[in-house]
Order: C-alpha cells, then structure tokens, then sequence
C-alpha cells in the first residue's frame, strides 16, 4: 500500500509559494500595516494594545510547532508586514488527526460520465456540453488518518505532496482560528477575532500561481490548476460547457464545489421550465387576437366605471382594451397547466439533486461528515466552558449547556420577530404612498400624467419596495451574525445552519411580503360604491384597470430581474473598482527606497521553529511583486451565504408566483448563466484564496428549498382560484355561455341608486363638457357606473358569488392533493442514493476496516463503550492557553458532582 502514484506532465513553473529555504510550503499568510512614523502609532493606546496582542499571538502559534518568517513592504506611508506560516511534517499529522482528514488507500478506476453523455453516447453522438480538460484529479478510496497506519496509505514516502495543499491550509486555519492571545473568558481567541479587531488586516492562503495563462502558449497539461479553472470554467466562451466540478474541488475544497455543483444542476433544470412558460406566454398572443371577451372589453363604449380612488374620474371600460389584452399574456388556461407543471418540476428536481448529492459528497468523501467527522468549531472549542463525551465517538469534546443556548436562541427569535414586525410596517407605508401618490397626480391638473397615475404610483412603488428590500437586507444580516455567534452553536454546519435561517426567514417576508399583499390581499377588502372601506382614513387600494394579475407580474419583474440586475452589476463592476482601489492604496515601492530598504531590512525575518531565518535569497530581491504581496491587492473572499441567497429567492420567485408570469424561469436561466461565469471570475481571478471546507451537502438550503416547494403549491392553487379569471371563465362557460359571450357583463355590477344619484355626472345634451361632473340631482334620468365584484344593486351578494366561493375553495384542494400525491409518488420511485454509489460505500468501508484493523487490546482503548457513550457526564474546563503541541493525555477536569438535573446545575 506504499505506492506513489505519480501521472506524467510536463515541468510547471518553479513554486514561489515557499519560505526562503527554498522548501518549506507557505501554507497561509498573516499582514498588518503600521505608519512608518512610529512615534504616532507610539502614542496611540489602542495600537500599543494591538502590537501586544499580536506580538503574544504569534509567539503562540511559534510555540505550536508553526515555521514563521516576517517580511516587510514600504509604500509611502505605511509599511506592510507579512508573517509566511508554513507546518511542519510532525504538526500535520497531529493535526490531520485531530481534524479527521481523509488519505488515499487506492485508486477509484471506473470512469466520472455526466448522465447526458451516457443517453447521447448510447446514440453514437458527441455531448455538446462536454470538454477535455487536463490533469483531472484522480479519485480514492479514503479513509481517516492514522499517524500509526501512515505506512498503509497511498503516497506516504513522499512528505511534502503527502497533504493536499487544501487540507494543509484546513490545519493552519484550526490552528489559527484555536489559538488565544487574551483572555478566553472574554472571547479573545483566533484569528477571526483578531481581524475584528484589526490587529491583523488579512489572513488568507495563497493562490498557486498567476491565473493568466503564459506566453507563449504551453501545452495544456502544464497549466497550474488556477490556469486550467480560468481556461476552461472562469471565461465567458465556457457558458455553454460543463462545469469541472472535480478541478473547482481540488482548488476550493467541497463546499464551494458543491455550491457551483448546485447552481449548475439548478440552471440546467431551468431549461425545460422556461421553454414551457415561454410557450405558455406565447399562447397569450394568439388569446390577445381570438379572445371573446377581449372583443368585447374593446367594443364597451358604453360601459361606464366608477371612479378607482375619491377624487378620481368615471372611465370607459373600453379605455383599457390594451392592458386587457395584455393581461392574457399573463392570465390564461395555461398557466393552470404551468403551474401544476412547476409545482412537479420543483419536486423531481429536489430529488434528483440528492441523488447526485449522493454522489459527489461520496466521491468527494465527506458522506460521513456532518454525523461523524465534523469536529467542533475552533471559537467554540476555546471558549465552551465545559466537556462532555461525543455519544458517536467517545471522544472528550467541548460543551456549552443547552438551556443556556436555549435563552440565546428565544432572544434571537425575538428579534427576528421584531423585524418582520419594521418590514410590515415599511409594507403599510408603500400602500399609503401609492394611494397617495395616485391622488397627488389626479390633482396636478396634468391630463397626459393624469391618466397614467395609477400606472405610475403602481411601478414607483414596486422600485421603492426595492430599495427598501435591499437596505433592510443588509442591516439584518449584520445584526444576524452577532446573533449567531452569541448563541454558541458546537459545529459550523449548525452554526451556518441557524444563521442562514434567521436571515432567510427575515428575507422571506422581505421580498415576498408586496407579491403576496398584491396577489392574495389587494382589492379584496374595498368595498363597493358609497360603501368604501379605508385604511388611516385613505381608501382602500383597488386592482388597477387591468387588475391584480398583471400588477403581480409588473411586480415579480421588477423585484425579481430589478435585483438580478443590480446584482450582476455589482458582482461585475465592483470588484473591478475595488480591486482597482485595493491596488491604488497598496501602492510599490519607489524604486530608490526599495534597494535602500532591501538592505535595510536584510535579516528581518523572526523566528521559526529551529531558530531565525536571515536574509532573502538573490532571486526574491529581484522579483518585483511575490507572490503574498500580489494576493494581498485581492478582495476578500465573502462567503456563499450571499450566493445561496439569491438564488433561493430566485426560485421562490419562479415556484410561488409562477403562474401569474410565466417568463419567470426565462429570466431565471439567463441570469444564472451568467452567474456561474462571474462568481467563478471572482473565486479565480479577483478574491483572495478562501480557506477550503468541507461539507456533505448545501445545508439547510436544501430544507428551505423543499418547504418552498411545498408553499408553491398552496400558493399557485390560490392564485389560480382568486386571483386569475380562471375559475370564473370556467364557471361562465359551464353556466351560461360556451363561447363566453356576455362574460364581462357578467363580472360587473351596478352602482347602487343613492350612489349614483350623488356622484354620477350628467349626460344630458344640454350640458357642456364643463359641467360632467355635476351631480345629476336635476336630471330626468340616472345613469349607473359599473365596478368588479357580484353584487346587487343594494350592495348584498349574488349568488353567484358564493357559488364562485364554492368553486374556488374546491378547486384549492382538488389542486394541492393531486400535485401532492404526484410528487410524493415522484418521492418513493426515486431512490436518494444511486445503486452504484452504495456499492462503493460498502466497498470503501470494508477497505478502511481492512487497512486500519487493530489488534483486540488496542481496539478496547479507542472504540467507546456503550455504557461509556451512553455517559452524559459534564465537566468543568480547565483553562486553555495554547493548542496541543503533542500527544499528550488531556488536561486535568474537574468532575461535577452528580444532580437529577445535571444541564440545569451549569
């Protein structure tokens, strides 16, 4: 099991990425700057107490086993400092112990084909979407480390390729993010603590190389792996290939990969979606010329309508002949089909989506990682106050009493709550602007504008509700990460976990709170002529000419799209202005300091485990930018919460709301197209290397994406029942009519008597055009408005209308038992874990037992007990001043003695 297995490549450029033994791998970086006039950072007590913590830090991280080397930068009025971290051979193993990495036992020989490959290559033809990139990274049977079966793994003669560079900077980063430099009590631990604080400015690992491919042209296969990303993934002629999924993990680690696996998954789905409600959409057009009561909305010359507001005027129905067409793009038969379509499609795509989950996080060995592997969070493990065994490991680990965290979480919520109550709030404002707005407009004397009042108090407040929605966004989720980090959660996963759903839920209610209000809410409490009800004294808002439907849609398009348009604006415009700003602030060093400083600071390089480092060597005085100063003028990696995030509420948008804009999914595809290519520019060419982690799958995403798909199909059934003119067609056609002749006088009712008598105009001969507001109080004869709704002329009820209710609340759970019952028959005909991939878990489980067997005397010590698992006995922590530098038995604990309530007596 010695073996190394080495593939034949031509020479790539000599590494850069080392300390000046010419060696040693920079496995991470550390910078701070300081003005160069140190008698003003001297007087500053705040900057005294930065060097104190930093100087006490670093001397920890040397005491841990770390090599260091300091290197210094002048620009002109700062000077840079770059601590290079680079562990050791005896530190990685401990560590990879510690951590729970996995090393290879043997390689993986059968072939990684997409599923449209194989359908196409069953047809003696080429994918379109596929391509040949080089040096794929091979695939292993894993298992976890060992220090004492090393000799039993793949590859172990050779120390230094041993690791791959993602897992040694996943042990850097637990070292880091583990190490105190204060008190522990008051959360003075790690570097992510210390970046707050801005004792360091950065921390990060460092790219392998210039993304930008050489010149002249070199083979493929001499490409460094951050080439071959921006070759063949990072750049806009790749829209149309298959992502390297294999290549983004091997240089981000699994959880980017697995985001970019997701988001191509999700796009490629999206296909089939948009090409049905673009169809839908274009059956629209043919109803627009063929529709009857179409015809007859054009032909109303005689239909009077009562005013849409209190100073508004009567209208013709026929007025809105245009709008009325266009509404049929929006609001036909096929959106029901549309919408049963999407609600099915939401769940065959979920399933599927497990299933090549499945898949990868096998393939990428982290099947087992959130049930056994995942160790606790490096902030939480320094500062939990107490120790507990693991019930699935045996293993002594952190604990942080849960009626404690409990507290935490009730408070948070409490929060949450009071935020949706402000988003409310900001809602109820957008409806008064509206009305207010529309009434401004009508008395501002200007017909053209007057007539468009509606029209442009509806879009004005759709792009207000937009930038509220964006402002408060971001409020929330600073407020959010406080929140979580206070609530003290053991692992990341569940750390990501409740923080991505404290925001969510907040982010729910945000964007979706408007469509809802307009889809299910608006016009329904108005009133009738004379009756009208009202909200702080202004009039209830009604559907405009055109109704609900199409001011949903208008609604979705400017929310939905107005945010992916903002969105790709910034992810692609400022980047490149900070990046810009980042290097303009990081100016180099004039060329007559840099000799002058080059022999300056000659030698100033502090400590490594072995003793100090002087001097650089002739090649790196030469070369101008290295390779920490280059990654320095970088962006900070954010994160994919933001990522996840729009995408989610992407798909809320083309699932809940679908049927009343059935472009939804079009605008979806083309925006995630070119999502992919700009997120991977940024990962590749304009962030910092961000440190790789590992994850089983997308998280609580998942979770929020089924309870989505779930919400979509109560909501479509209720848009499709209320909203659209679906059932009341339907009721018409069966009823009355089969060619819908006299449909909209159907949909009609009469203003009552009193009503008309006081506010209904004359129009008598004898009056002129002045006086078509007067009051008809001297008239032979009254004329009558119209409004929508199933009234009589007393305002009471029709039948009809509790007939329609009747119609309407059936077709609601005929709707959702159908879909429901398909999709969870979808649900048990689709198995969440391929055949194939169960065969390799079992065979790469019976290769670990086989390669980490033990004899019976040593098995008893490292395999728990049942009744020792069983144990839930809390101990006291000692305090932790260092991370383990060996080993060594566990520090001494204080024992509790035992209570009936043990969470209670913490």
């Amino acid at each position: 099991m010695t073996a190394f297995i080495s593939q034949d490549a031509p020479a790539k450029p000599q590494d850069r990425n080392v300390l000046s033994d010419g060696s040693s791998q920079v496995d991470f970086v550390l910078v701070w700057e300081e003005p160069q006039c140190l008698l003003d950072e001297e007087s500053s007590s705040v900057s005294q107490d930065r060097r104190k913590w930093r100087e006490k830090f670093l001397n920890k991280l040397k005491h841990s086993g770390l090599l260091l080397e300091q290197r210094e930068v002048l620009q002109r009025k700062t000077r840079t400092c770059f601590v290079l971290l680079s562990a050791p051979w005896n530190v990685l193993c401990y560590y990879a112990e510690e951590i729970i990495l996995r090393v290879p036992l043997q390689v993986v020989t059968s072939p990684i084909v997409n599923w449209s490959e194989q359908v196409l290559s069953r047809l003696s033809l080429r994918s379109p979407f596929s391509q040949d990139v080089p040096n794929p990274p091979p695939d292993y049977y894993t298992c976890q480390f060992r220090t004492n079966k090393l000799e039993r793994f793949l590859g172990s003669e050779d120390q230094k390729n041993f690791f791959k560079m993602t897992q040694r900077h996943q042990v850097l980063y637990e070292i880091l993010a583990r190490t105190p430099y204060g008190s522990v009590k008051q959360g003075e631990v790690g570097i992510d603590r210390l970046l707050s604080e801005q004792v360091f400015t950065a921390a990060y690992p460092l790219h392998e190389g210039d993304f930008k491919v050489p010149d002249p042209t070199v083979p493929p296969q001499s490409l460094s792996l951050r080439q071959t990303l921006y070759t063949y993934w990072a750049k806009w002629c790749c829209w149309r290939r298959y992502q390297p999924l294999d290549h983004i993990r091997a240089y981000f680690g699994e959880k980017i990969a697995l985001y970019f696996a997701w988001l191509g998954f999700y796009t490629g789905w999206l296909v089939p979606a948009s090409a049905v409600g673009t169809l839908i959409f274009f059956v629209g057009f043919w109803l627009m010329a063929t529709d009857v009561p179409a015809m007859e909305v054009c032909d109303s010359r005689n239909l009077i309508m009562c005013p849409l507001c209190n100073i508004c005027t009567y209208w013709n129905y026929s007025s809105i002949c245009v709008t009325y067409k266009v509404g049929l793009l929006f609001d036909n038969a096929g959106t029901v089909f549309l919408s049963v379509f999407m609600s099915l499609w939401a769940v065959t795509f979920l399933e599927y989506w497990k299933r090549t989950c499945s898949t990868l996080s096998h393939r990428w060995d982290c099947s087992q990682f959130e049930d056994i592997e995942e160790r606790p969070r490096p902030e939480f493990a320094a500062m939990a106050p107490m120790t507990t065994k693991n019930p699935v490991t045996g293993a002594e680990e952190p604990y942080f009493p849960e009626n404690k965290r409990f507290s935490r979480t009730l408070t948070g919520c409490m929060v949450i709550l009071i935020m949706m109550i402000v988003v409310l709030m900001f809602l109820i404002a957008i409806i008064l602007y509206r009305s207010i707005l529309r009434i401004i407009i009508y008395k501002s004397g200007n017909k053209f504008v007057s007539l468009s009042a509606a029209r442009i108090a509806s879009l004005s407040g759709s792009v207000l509700n937009l930038l509220v929605i964006l402002m408060l966004s971001r409020v929330y989720t600073s407020l959010a990460h406080t929140l979580t980090r206070w609530e003290m959660h053991r692992t990341q996963t569940k750390y990501e976990d409740m923080f991505i759903f404290k925001v969510f839920v907040f982010q729910f209610v945000n964007f979706y709170s408007s469509p809802v209000y307009i889809a299910f809410f608006k016009g329904r409490f108005v009133g009738y002529p004379g009756h009208y009800n009202t909200l702080f004294g202004v009039r209830n808002e009604d559907c405009g000419a055109g109704g609900c439907l199409i001011e949903l849609a208008q609604e979705l398009l400017v929310i939905m799209v107005g945010k992916q348009l903002i969105n790709n604006v910034q992810e692609f415009i400022c980047p490149k202005l900070r990046t810009w700003w980042q290097k303009k602030k990081i100016r180099p060093r004039p060329k007559d300091v840099k000799k002058e400083v080059g022999e300056e600071t000659k030698g100033e390089v502090k400590g490594e485990a072995k003793g100090e480092v002087k001097g650089e060597t002739k090649e790196e005085e030469q070369e101008e930018v290295s390779p920490w100063e280059a990654d320095y003028q970088l962006l900070v990696c954010e994160g994919l919460f933001s990522e996840y995030l729009e995408m989610v509420l992407q798909f809320g948008f083309i699932t809940i709301f679908v049927a009343a804009c059935p472009l939804a999914p079009l605008f979806a595809l083309i925006n995630n197209w070119v999502e992919i290519r700009l997120d991977a520019q940024k990962f590749v060419s304009e962030y910092r290397r961000p440190v790789a982690e590992r994850a089983q799958d997308i998280g609580i995403w998942f979770s929020i994406l089924h309870c989505i798909s779930h919400i979509a199909v109560l909501s479509n059934a209720f848009l499709i029942a209320f909203t659209s003119s679906f059932v009341p067609r339907l009721y018409y056609r069966y009823t009355k009519d089969s060619t819908l002749t006299g449909y909209i006088n159907f949909t009609l009712a009469s203003s009552p008597h009193n009503y008309s008598q006081q506010h209904m105009p004359c129009r008598l001969p004898q009056h002129s055009d002045n006086d078509k507001r007067t009051p008809c109080r001297s008239c032979n004869f009254v004329l009558v408005c119209r409004y929508r709704g199933f009234r009589d002329q007393d305002g009471k009820h029709l039948p009809e209308y509790y007939h329609l209710l009747a119609i309407r609340l059936t077709f609601v759970i005929v709707f959702e038992h159908v879909v429901f019952f398909i999709g969870r028959l979808i649900d048990m005909m689709v198995p969440d874990i391929p055949e194939e991939v169960e065969v390799k878990i079992k065979r790469e489980h019976y290769m670990a037992k086989e390669a980490l067997a033990e004899n019976q005397a040593l098995g008893k010590t490292m395999i728990p007990d049942e009744k020792d698992v069983r144990s839930k006995d809390l101990r006291q922590r000692a305090p932790r001043t260092s991370p383990p530098q060996s080993d060594s038995p566990p520090p001494n604990l204080k024992g509790i003695p035992e209570e009936p309530d043990t969470h209670g007596s913490c």
